[in-house]
């Protein structure tokens, strides 16, 4: 159940005062007893009282800001979404304090924190792929401060968030493999703290199940989420005694790394190995051959995210949790193209 906020009546009742004292208090005015301002601001303290931005009593507490914080900044991914979140939110008159965590949930701790003494009116979250203790989000939940998470979420919090169906889309890529006449596929695997990692991981066993193709642990790399992991995975696939002939990845970096290791091998992509990637990077259209991705809809992630806080906010936090899921998509191109399709 959700905890109430604590209103000024709340703290005029228990400390026997007259609400107008109880707000003067608050508001550091000079003609409140400095012994009576003092226990005001302790209970308030201690009930962990919080202005209410849209209540018609308090209007000028509302600060028109959003924070946002982000895992990384290092690909096109979290850029496009926060372009969506700005469409929605701009025109209502919010400014984004955007913050990014260098995936350090040390730094995301410090920017949440950051944020929270701005008095911002919500926030917008994609937690870092380290980022195990959802304490502080608990803390911002009774706080009453409206949250939305998108793409990666925090486990077991009653807080609404945007995502996309990732085990569905990682089952129809490794789908797609197999129709290519791939059956020895290795998977390049994310952070195992990632409920996007734990999804599409699931997607790439239960294909192989569905088709009857015998699983096998030595074929799940894991590889993080960079270019550079992606080259390491490749260098430890290249030392298997029989080589894979796919390759399904986590994310884009991670394929473009071991895309790049292959080529400079000698090894040809798609003929002798077929991979796969997931995100629709920029780099996708750029790398030779093209890459073969599920396209994500960063900027309707964006907007769809924004829109449910605005609700939120809107409605004094009272919204129920609600979950979007989105439709992706299956950009297949040349790295992943082996058998040609029917005229």
């Amino acid at each position: 159940m959700t905890k109430q906020r604590t209103t000024i009546k709340d703290i005029a009742k228990a400390l026997s005062l007259s609400t107008s004292t109880v707000s003067r208090a608050l508001a550091d005015r000079w003609d409140v007893n400095p012994e009576t301002r003092k226990a005001v601001l302790e209970l308030a303290e201690k009930l962990q009282y919080q202005p209410n931005p849209f209540s018609l009593n308090l209007k000028q507490q509302q600060s028109f800001s959003v924070g946002v914080v982000i895992p990384e900044f290092v690909h096109s991914f979290f850029p496009e979404i926060i372009m969506g979140m700005q469409s929605v939110l701009e025109p209502k008159g919010y400014q984004l304090l955007i913050s990014q965590s260098n995936e350090s949930p040390e730094v995301e701790l410090k920017n949440l924190k950051t944020l929270e003494a701005k008095m911002v009116d919500g926030l917008l979250v994609s937690i870092t792929k380290e980022t195990k203790d959802m304490s502080y989000f608990k803390h911002l939940i009774d706080k009453q401060i409206p949250i939305v998470f998108f793409n990666r979420i925090g486990k077991d919090l009653p807080v609404s968030h945007v995502i996309i169906d990732d085990y569905k889309w990682a089952f129809l890529a490794m789908e797609h493999l197999i129709g290519q006449g791939c059956r020895r596929i290795v998977h390049l695997a994310g952070p195992e703290s990632l409920d996007i990692s734990k999804n599409r991981f699931q997607g790439y066993v239960d294909a192989l199940k569905a088709y009857e193709i015998p699983y096998d642990d030595k074929l799940v790399i894991p590889c993080g989420l960079l270019m550079e992991t992606g080259i390491m995975g490749a260098m430890k696939m290249l030392e298997m005694n029989e080589l894979p002939d796919g390759i399904f990845a986590i994310n884009d970096p991670v394929a473009i790394g071991a895309m790049k290791i292959l080529k400079k091998k000698g090894i040809r992509i798609p003929k002798d190995m077929a991979v796969v990637g997931f995100t629709e990077s920029k780099m996708a259209m750029i790398i030779e051959p093209n890459l073969t991705s599920v396209e994500q809809p960063t900027y309707e992630m964006g907007k769809a995210t924004a829109e449910l806080l605005l609700e939120q906010m809107s409605s004094n936090n009272e919204v129920s949790q609600r979950i979007i899921t989105l439709e992706a998509k299956l950009n297949i191109r040349e790295s992943s193209r082996r058998i040609a399709a029917p005229p």
